[in-house]
C-alpha cells in the first residue's frame, strides 16, 4: 500500500500540473491520496481534510479514524459544502493566484543575501540564509521573529534526523503589501 500527501494538488505551478498516485494504473488499487479543504479553500486553520482510496482500504481507514478523531466542527463542515456547491471550480484558479504572490515575493527578495530554492508548488519559499547568520535554523527564525519582524518556520521541525542546512521556509499566501514589508525588511540582512 501506498499513500501520498496531495494537500497542495491545486497549488502546482508546473507545466504539467500535479500528478496525482492516482493516476497511475499499479498503483490505484492499493494508494490513498490525502488532501485538504483547509489549503485548496484558504482556510487552513480549519484542518479540514479528506482521503481518496479505493472502497476496501477506505473502509479500513474509516475503522481506525473513528478512533483517532472526534469530528470537525459543524460550522466548518457547513462552509465547505456551501463553498462545494457555490463555487466548485475554485481550485482551478489557485496556481495562477499564488503564482502571482510567488513571483511578486522572489522578486522583491532578488536584492537579499536569501538564496531562494525552486519552488513548483505549495504557497511556501525555501530559503538558504548561510550568507546572513551561523545560528542554526531554530535559532535563526526565533532572531527572525523577534528581531525583525518576519515569521518564519525552520526547516529541521520537519525532519527526524539532524538537519544541518541552514533553510526557512516562507510562506507567500499573504496580502501582496504584506509580502512586500516582508521582503523589505529581509532585503535589509
Amino acid at each position: 500500500m501506498s499513500s501520498s500527501d496531495e494537500v497542495y494538488e491545486h497549488i502546482c505551478f508546473a507545466e504539467g500540473g500535479h500528478a496525482s498516485v492516482l493516476a497511475h494504473p499499479q498503483l490505484r488499487e492499493r494508494a490513498v491520496a490525502v488532501s485538504s479543504f483547509g489549503k485548496t479553500f484558504h482556510m487552513t486553520g480549519w484542518k479540514v481534510g479528506y482521503c481518496v482510496a479505493p472502497a476496501a482500504i477506505s473502509a479500513e481507514l474509516r475503522k481506525v479514524h473513528q478512533y483517532l478523531t472526534f469530528s470537525v466542527n459543524t460550522p466548518a463542515q457547513l462552509a465547505i459544502a456551501d463553498m462545494l456547491r457555490e463555487a466548485p471550480e475554485h481550485y482551478r484558479e489557485l496556481p495562477a493566484f499564488y503564482r502571482e504572490r510567488r513571483d511578486l515575493f522572489i522578486e522583491a527578495l532578488r536584492p537579499s543575501r536569501l538564496e531562494l530554492l525552486p519552488c513548483e508548488g505549495t504557497y511556501f519559499l525555501l530559503a538558504d540564509y548561510s550568507a546572513i547568520s551561523d545560528l542554526d535554523d531554530v535559532s535563526f527564525c526565533r532572531w527572525l521573529t523577534t528581531e525583525v519582524g518576519v515569521a518564519a518556520i525552520p526547516l529541521s521541525v520537519f525532519c527526524a534526523d539532524p538537519f544541518p542546512h541552514k533553510l526557512i521556509r516562507l510562506c507567500f499566501a499573504k496580502q501582496p503589501a504584506t509580502l512586500l514589508a516582508a521582503a523589505t525588511r529581509l532585503c535589509q540582512l
